[in-house]
């Protein structure tokens, strides 16, 4: 069950800081698309989003996205956004989530994935042994398979948060801990 569960809860991914970051040794993070960047299936960047992504940069923060979609739909967001990208990753396989580690050029200890689903983004996560940073979703999802997984979701995250688990729904303090990091 621990394979389940993110090191880490934030409201929107505009709540992870570069203090926060920084606080935790991460220096660069692999990025999921659909409802943690944008809405699902859209190439559209939210302004609230636009501007985390220059905060990011402007704090040396290191990025790339990694999405199970196909080169179709990630590579025009990606160009958008002005970000590295793998596509078809297959997570949660960790191979995708490597390629992506090695485009930034960091070790595992200093990257963590950012995403909105256990039975792909957190459990792919920790697989390779990385920190998971998990966003709620930006919008309710109206897909049937997704849909069902977010009831699926829904024990998992009441074990974390009887657990104890983190949740920001703002910006931590700079200083903040916000769970145990699993570096690898």
């Amino acid at each position: 069950m621990l394979l389940f569960q993110p090191t880490v809860i934030f409201r929107r991914v505009c709540c992870i800081t570069p203090g926060y970051l920084r606080a935790q040794g991460i220096r660069a993070l692999i990025l999921d698309v659909d409802n943690t960047l944008t809405a699902h299936g859209s190439q559209e960047l939210p302004a609230d989003v636009a501007a985390w992504l220059e905060t990011m940069r402007a704090a040396g923060v290191r990025m790339a996205i990694a999405s199970n979609n196909m080169p179709k739909r990630v590579a025009p967001f990606a160009q958008r956004v002005g970000l590295p990208y793998q596509a078809f990753c297959c997570k949660p396989s960790p191979f995708g989530l490597a390629r992506a580690r090695r485009k930034l050029g960091v070790p595992r200890r200093a990257i963590a994935l950012v995403g909105d689903q256990i039975f792909t983004d957190t459990l792919g996560a920790n697989l390779y042994g990385i920190p998971m940073l998990l966003v709620e979703p930006m919008h309710e999802d109206n897909k049937p398979t997704i849909r069902l997984k977010r009831m699926m979701e829904r024990p998992v995250l009441a074990r974390y948060d009887r657990r104890g688990g983190t949740r920001y729904n703002t910006a931590p303090p700079e200083n903040a801990g916000g769970g145990t990091l699993n570096k690898g």
